[in-house]
């Protein structure tokens, strides 16, 4: 599969919806969200901002023109941790294990390092067992288990918090 990886742009907005719902309301549970996701409009706006912004990025993979997969990257606004980025990623099912995900870590990875982050941490869900291996791969380590963490209309869910620190 031949994969593209450039910064998310406004017109993307319906797509991305449409991307975090389908994979919102798989019933495996890969997201925070159960389903729910901002409007297109909603998305719109929010990815003008993000543009806007040097500590932030939203970045997308294509695959023949069609947006599969979604990264969101910010730095910690805190002066104590800003060079530590959190992160969030998504792919449509079919798409996965074919190397959309690993491109988008990869691009983030090199947007970190270009705006100065040494570190990047991100949560999963101790059942996502395809993206713990994607995330180990890639070098991310196991830092530690927040019990309860994510709020979701099924009940509480905990989080594995992972990380890598950069070159």
């Amino acid at each position: 599969m031949s994969v593209r990886v450039r910064h998310a742009e406004p017109r993307d907005a319906a797509r991305l919806v449409e991307l975090a719902r389908e994979v919102g309301g798989e019933d495996e549970g890969w997201l925070i969200t159960a389903g729910d996701w901002r409007t297109p409009g909603e998305e719109r706006r929010y990815l003008r901002a993000v543009r806007r912004h040097a500590d932030a990025a939203v970045l997308v993979a294509e695959s023949n023109g069609t947006v599969v997969g979604r990264l969101s990257i910010a730095r910690d606004p805190h002066p104590a941790s800003r060079h530590v980025a959190d992160l969030g990623l998504m792919v449509a099912r079919d798409q996965r294990r074919q190397g959309a995900g690993t491109a988008l870590m990869e691009a983030a990875e090199s947007w970190a390092r270009r705006v100065g982050i040494t570190k990047i941490e991100l949560h999963v869900f101790p059942h996502n067992e395809p993206a713990l291996a994607l995330y180990e791969g890639l070098g991310y380590e196991r830092e530690g288990l927040r019990r309860g963490h994510y709020s979701r209309p099924d009940g509480k869910v905990d989080a594995i918090l992972m990380a890598k620190e950069l070159e």
